[in-house]
């Protein structure tokens, strides 16, 4: 598995755009990129990015916008807030599709009890989100996230069985664990669909440490994954306050590409082109 770095390691210090640099500097080829606030979807922006990114030789897998502050409300039902929101969902599909990205990296909902939501609801909006994202060649990945709905196995469950279009999937070691539901739970129910993968570890005393560095199984994880047949990449992320050198980190991609390296890039999962999108 190719291994490679998400620019929210050095969230708030470093500038996205100076994260480019110092992730090739460190070792790294690719990455995930984390657009961390409203300002950075603008198309200005992106340029800058896009300059940085073709003049280190630096490949963007993933983004990952400031999903707060507005992917929650895509889900709102009053409909002027939702369709002001929408516009920004859009303008970072665009920003991933301008960088080359595979996936964006989704949040989505806050969680709430499954039993009283408006699943149709849900899925219609899921619908369009997906339709919206793959029209631009982008998988939307939604990532479990310990304070969102995508924490609920059943609610993944769901949305696999009820979407129009494939539901995609980031898998997060940390936030696995946050929600105290076992990787391998997730890994079943995402399946094959899983486009995208956060690597980090933890213990009793942390959530989020450097891989290696804490109890995570990362032989049993591998199997996992490897019988699902995930053959996408790995991005290492953690916080800025997990590591005190950027040595560390070109140290602990040698020690995730040992620990991955049964599990190699293949052909991912089935892809929706605009033309074959159902109407």
């Amino acid at each position: 598995m190719d291994i490679g770095l998400s620019s929210a390691c050095f969230y708030p210090k470093l500038n996205t755009e100076d994260s480019i640099q110092t992730m090739k500097e460190l070792g790294f080829n690719f990455g995930e990129i984390f657009l961390n606030t409203h300002c950075e979807y603008k198309e200005e922006f992106i340029r800058v990015l896009l300059a940085k990114k073709e003049l280190y030789e630096f490949n963007v897998n993933s983004v990952h916008a400031f999903s707060a502050s507005f992917e929650p409300y895509l889900f709102d039902k009053y409909d002027r807030r939702r369709k002001d929101v929408l516009k920004q969902f859009k303008e970072v599909v665009k920003a991933a599709k301008a960088l080359g990205a595979n996936c964006y990296t989704f949040h989505g909902m806050r969680y709430a009890d499954l039993s009283g939501l408006d699943t149709e609801f849900i899925v219609d909006i899921y619908n369009e989100l997906s339709y919206i994202s793959l029209e631009a060649g982008i998988k939307l990945a939604q990532e479990n996230v310990s304070w969102c709905m995508s924490s609920d196995l059943k609610f993944l469950t769901l949305l696999s069985q009820k979407s129009k279009y494939p539901i995609y999937f980031t898998l997060d070691l940390k936030q696995a664990c946050k929600a105290n539901i076992p990787i391998e739970k997730y890994i079943e129910v995402m399946g094959s669909n899983i486009v995208n993968l956060h690597i980090n570890d933890r213990d009793d005393n942390s959530p989020c440490l450097l891989p290696g560095k804490g109890n995570l199984d990362y032989d049993n994880i591998a199997r996992n994954l490897k019988d699902v047949n995930y053959s996408g990449k790995g991005i290492i992320e953690v916080y800025s306050n997990n590591f005190s050198s950027y040595e560390e980190l070109t140290k602990v991609k040698e020690f995730v590409s040992g620990k991955f390296n049964d599990i190699s890039e293949g052909k991912s999962p089935m892809f929706i082109s605009r033309n074959d999108m159902p109407k």
